[in-house]
């Protein structure tokens, strides 16, 4: 039978665990925890335990659990011991609450919140000290020491002392012998023998009451680490209003793990030269929870973007190609259909002229599709572009892009270039019109490149196209690009 003997741990490898509560999705917040955590673990040797703290019973899902484990493998965070369900632990709680019992290090109380308050207003606001009661439906409460401080001493904000005289004997169990957040955790890293914790400042003001549980327990406390809250840009504790506010969401949204490690990461630490762009093997190797700040950190999305943006472009054509696949497979069979169906050469091809464009996986397809099906018309785009003026232009483009041999970005951007100075043309009378007969916007990789990829054939055909429409009375009419009339002889 386990005991709650003092464990000697500060001098062991370190162990470190991340506790989500089961009572929604793996918010960003607790994803930099998790990430902290994982850091510490993987940097100093250590070992990180996954415990589910499920013990709100009401609000702990198994679905709740499935996100929340779904997230951390996204991000490619893995653990070594767990997960563990906190709930389950329930007989080791108890065991160690009738030791508390027997020591007189914990008492049943029946006094109510009423009770309480008359205690303060007559005792100068000294902390809530109670009388042991044999009568129903009594909770149970630790003894606080009279006199004395309790010490955190955190890595991030150092000692933080709290008077013991101003603390109430803390409730630890209901009336029913179920336990208190609080003396689950403590019991729980003290068996876990967990000799580091990093959380979030908001657990702060729970710490001194698991200090009193850990030492009316006599094991010995972990070192504490309490992170800056993050907030919004507007200074707001962040929220779905800031965008984003789950790591699912984050990922619905195009960005790459690896991006979304690296920017966590740099909120509320960073390195001594500044360095923003960091794999995972230097965030590893560079990472001390010492050298996280005390102030509060703000995400911001448009950061993180060009982060991602920078993560993207760095990645393997073949890579790109997957993570494009992957997203489509999730939001649009149709188009995934499509994106399959096309030869090898294409997909890399298409992937290779967008990467400096695309900040986001989700921002991929939207400028690709044209590739590999007709295109929607944007009739926005159509109107403020393909006026009457442009079709001289645009005729004397299609017949110079009808004559060429190779068919490459380099070749089309040679001749084009040399139309436009031959006939001293801007680019705005031929180029753009081009992109917006070939992709229906005025929004496209590269114009040479996008016809290089599109084809020969494709692309004159939908250069003809629009200029049948242009040729109409109404050129504002609905244009359907597949009603391609005969092309000339090229």
């Amino acid at each position: 039978m386990e005991t709650c003997a003092p464990i000697s741990i500060l001098d062991k490898p370190l162990r470190v665990r991340f506790a989500p509560s089961p009572t929604g999705a793996l918010h960003i917040g607790g994803a930099r925890t998790a990430l902290y955590n994982w850091l510490a673990a993987r940097g100093r040797g250590g070992s990180l335990v996954l415990r589910i703290e499920d013990t709100d019973r009401e609000r702990s899902t198994d679905e709740n659990v499935t996100q929340i484990l779904d997230a951390l493998r996204w991000l490619e965070l893995d653990w070594d011991e767990g997960p563990l369900s906190q709930y389950e632990r329930a007989p080791r709680h108890r065991e160690c609450l009738d030791q508390l019992l027997e020591q007189d290090k914990a008492y049943p109380d029946t006094a109510t919140a009423d009770d309480v308050r008359a205690y303060k207003e007559a005792n100068d606001g000294a902390g809530y000290r109670g009388t042991a009661s044999a009568a129903a439906g009594a909770a149970i409460r630790l003894r606080v020491p009279e006199a004395g401080e309790t010490v955190v001493d955190d890595l991030i904000r150092g000692e933080i002392r709290f008077e013991n005289r101003l603390q109430d004997d803390p409730v630890i169990a209901r009336s029913d012998g179920s336990v208190l957040y609080n003396f689950a955790v403590a019991v729980d890293d003290a068996d876990m023998e967990i000799n580091e914790v990093i959380r979030g400042e908001d657990h702060l003001s729970n710490t001194p009451k698991q200090l009193l549980v850990l030492a009316a327990l006599g094991a010995q406390p972990p070192r504490y680490a309490h992170l800056p809250l993050l907030h919004g840009p507007d200074g707001k504790k962040l929220s779905k209003r800031h965008g984003a506010a789950s790591v699912q969401e984050l990922r619905e949204q195009g960005y790459l793990p690896a991006a979304v490690r690296n920017y966590l990461a740099l909120l509320g630490w960073g390195t001594q030269d500044d360095t923003t762009l960091m794999d995972t093997d230097e965030l590893v190797e560079r990472f001390a929870i010492e050298s996280v700040g005390r102030a509060s950190a703000v995400f911001d999305e448009p950061k993180l973007r060009w982060i991602n943006g920078r993560f993207m472009r760095e990645l393997a054509i073949d890579e790109y190609e997957r993570r494009l696949a992957d997203h489509l497979a999730r939001v649009s069979p149709d188009a995934a259909a499509a994106f399959a169906a096309a030869d090898a050469g294409q997909r890399s091809a298409a992937c290779a002229i967008v990467r400096e464009k695309a900040q986001t996986v989700v921002e991929v397809w939207p400028l690709i599709a044209f590739l590999f099906a007709e295109p929607e018309i944007d009739e926005a785009a159509w109107k403020k572009v393909m006026k009457p003026a442009v079709a001289a232009p645009m005729q004397l483009a299609r017949t110079t892009l009808g004559g060429l041999r190779e068919w490459d970005p380099d070749s089309l951007e040679r001749e084009l270039r040399a139309l436009l100075e031959r006939e001293e043309l801007s680019a705005r009378k031929v180029l753009q019109p081009i992109r917006v007969a070939i992709s229906g916007s005025t929004i496209s990789p590269g114009i040479f490149e996008s016809l290089a990829v599109l084809g020969r054939e494709r692309s004159l055909d939908r250069i003809d196209a629009a200029l049948e429409r242009l040729s109409r009375p109404d050129a504002s009419a609905d244009w359907d690009p597949s009603q391609v009339p005969d092309r000339a002889q090229d």
